[in-house]
C-alpha cells in the first residue's frame, strides 16, 4: 500500500519551519521536523530570495533525513498585510433531470466566484464555501444528493499579493522543490489547533509570529473572516532594544527570560542586569520596568485586534473565546492580557492528533503553522488547481471536437 506523505513548510520572519508526515485518513504521524533560523523574510514577504531558499534547503533537508523520505511538494504557508478577504454569494441552477445535486454543480459555484472582478495585482488564495443554500433554505454543510432547482452558496475568499505569491514560489524552486498548494497560515494554524466544539459556538484564533499576528474567526464550524496585522513579537523586541538601548539578540533573550505580557502575572519582581554597550557598564533594572514596556506594545496588538473584530460585527459571535498560539503566545501573562482586552476568555492552542513520533517536540504553540499545512484546509480552491482544471477541461472539449470533426470529413468524402 502507497503511502500518503504530505510536506509543509512555514515561512516565517524568525524561522522556517519544515514537517514531513504519513497521512492516513484524520490520522497524522509526524515523521521529520526541523526549525531554521529564518533571515530572509520581512513581515510574512520575502525580502531576500537567496537567503529565504537557503533556510528552505537547510529545514527540509534536516526533516527528510530524520523522516527518511525524500519529498519534492510541499503545502507552503502565506502571510503578510498583503492578504484580504471578502464575502462573495452566488448560485448556479440545478440542470440534471432528477435535480439532485452532484459535485460537478459545486465546482460550477466555484468556477463562478472565479469570475469576479479584483485588483490586477491580486490573485484568489482561497474559495471557502461558508454555508451552501438549495432552493432558498440555508443551513446546509454538504448540498450533494439534496434535490432543488437553485444551489447558492456564501463564500469566504482571501485575495493575496501576485507578486508576494512569485517570489515565494521563486524561493522554493530554488531550494529545489515545488509548491503543491499555498494556505493561507491562520487557515493552517486553526487546523491543528482548534477544536470542532469552538468553531461551531464561534472563536478568535490569534496566531503571534515574528513579523505578523495573523487572525481567523470561525463560527457555525465555517471561517467567517481573516486579517493580518504587522504587529507581532519582533516589534516588542525592538521597542525592548530601544528602550533600554541594548543589542536585538540581548533584548530578544531578555523578553524570553524575563518577560510577562502583565504586570499582574509577575511571580516575583526582582532586579535583573543588562549588559552594557561600548563604555556604558551593566545595568540593573527591575523585571517590572522590562514588563512594562512588553505591555505596552502587546496591549496596542490585543486593542487593533479587539477593535476589528468589534468593526466587522464578529466579536459578538465569539462565544467560546480566543485561541492564542505562535510563538508570540508563550510570552508569561499573553492569555491574562487577552482576558482583559476582549473581555472573554482565552487559551494557549497547542498542536493536537501529531502522532507518537514527534508529539513532545511539536507540541508548542510555534508550531501550529507546520502542523496544519500537513493537514491542508477541507473545501478550498486555490487559484493554481482551478487553472490546471481549466486547462484540463479545455484540452478534453478540444479533443472531443477533433473527434466529431474527423467524423463529419469521412461521411463528407462518401
Amino acid at each position: 500500500m502507497k503511502k500518503n506523505i504530505i510536506a509543509g513548510l512555514d515561512l516565517g520572519t524568525t524561522k522556517v519551519g519544515a514537517a514531513i508526515a504519513e497521512v492516513s485518513g484524520d490520522e497524522i504521524n509526524i515523521l521529520g521536523f526541523c526549525a531554521a533560523p529564518s533571515e530572509g523574510l520581512n513581515r510574512g514577504l520575502v525580502a531576500n530570495i537567496q537567503k529565504t531558499s537557503e533556510a528552505i534547503k537547510q529545514a527540509m533537508e534536516i526533516a527528510s533525513n530524520r523522516a527518511g523520505i525524500i519529498v519534492k511538494e510541499l503545502n507552503v504557508g502565506v502571510a503578510g498585510e498583503h492578504i484580504t478577504s471578502l464575502r462573495h454569494r452566488n448560485y448556479v441552477t440545478i440542470s440534471s433531470p432528477e435535480k439532485e445535486i452532484a459535485q460537478e454543480d459545486i465546482e460550477r459555484l466555484k468556477a463562478d466566484v472565479k469570475t469576479i472582478r479584483i485588483p490586477s495585482d491580486r490573485q484568489i488564495l482561497h474559495i471557502i464555501p461558508e454555508e451552501y443554500f438549495v432552493d432558498y433554505q440555508g443551513g446546509i454543510e454538504n448540498p450533494i444528493g439534496m434535490c432543488g432547482t437553485r444551489l447558492e452558496a456564501l463564500n469566504h475568499v482571501v485575495l493575496a499579493s501576485i507578486p508576494a505569491i512569485q517570489n515565494i514560489k521563486k524561493s522554493v524552486e530554488r531550494a529545489g522543490f515545488t509548491v503543491k498548494d499555498y494556505i493561507l497560515q491562520p487557515i493552517a494554524s486553526s487546523m491543528s489547533v482548534l477544536e470542532e466544539s469552538e468553531t461551531d459556538l464561534g472563536v478568535a484564533l490569534i496566531d503571534i509570529g515574528g513579523g505578523t499576528t495573523d487572525i481567523a474567526v470561525f463560527h457555525d464550524k465555517s471561517i467567517k473572516h481573516t486579517k493580518v496585522i504587522g504587529v507581532a513579537g519582533n516589534q516588542v523586541t525592538n521597542d525592548i532594544r530601544e528602550s533600554l538601548g541594548i543589542v536585538t539578540a540581548e533584548a530578544e533573550k531578555l523578553k524570553k527570560e524575563y518577560g510577562y505580557a502583565t504586570e499582574s502575572s509577575i511571580i516575583k519582581d526582582e532586579d535583573i542586569y543588562i549588559k552594557g554597550v561600548g563604555a556604558r557598564g551593566n545595568v540593573k533594572i527591575p523585571i517590572s520596568l522590562l514588563t512594562q514596556i512588553i505591555h505596552v506594545r502587546m496591549k496596542e496588538l490585543f486593542t487593533l485586534i479587539d477593535n476589528d473584530l468589534r468593526h466587522t460585527g464578529f466579536k459578538q459571535k465569539i462565544k467560546a473565546g480566543i485561541v492564542l498560539t505562535g510563538g508570540g503566545s508563550l510570552l508569561r501573562g499573553c492569555t491574562e492580557l487577552a482576558e482583559e482586552v476582549f473581555g472573554m476568555p482565552a487559551r494557549i492552542g497547542v498542536p493536537m492528533e501529531v502522532g507518537s513520533g514527534m508529539s513532545n517536540e511539536l507540541s508548542s504553540p510555534e508550531y501550529a503553522t507546520v502542523v496544519g499545512l500537513i493537514k491542508g484546509v477541507p473545501g478550498t480552491t486555490t487559484s493554481d488547481e482551478t487553472v490546471k482544471a481549466r486547462i484540463k477541461k479545455d484540452t478534453s472539449k478540444l479533443n472531443v471536437n477533433k473527434f466529431f470533426k474527423k467524423i463529419q470529413e469521412f461521411f463528407d468524402e462518401l
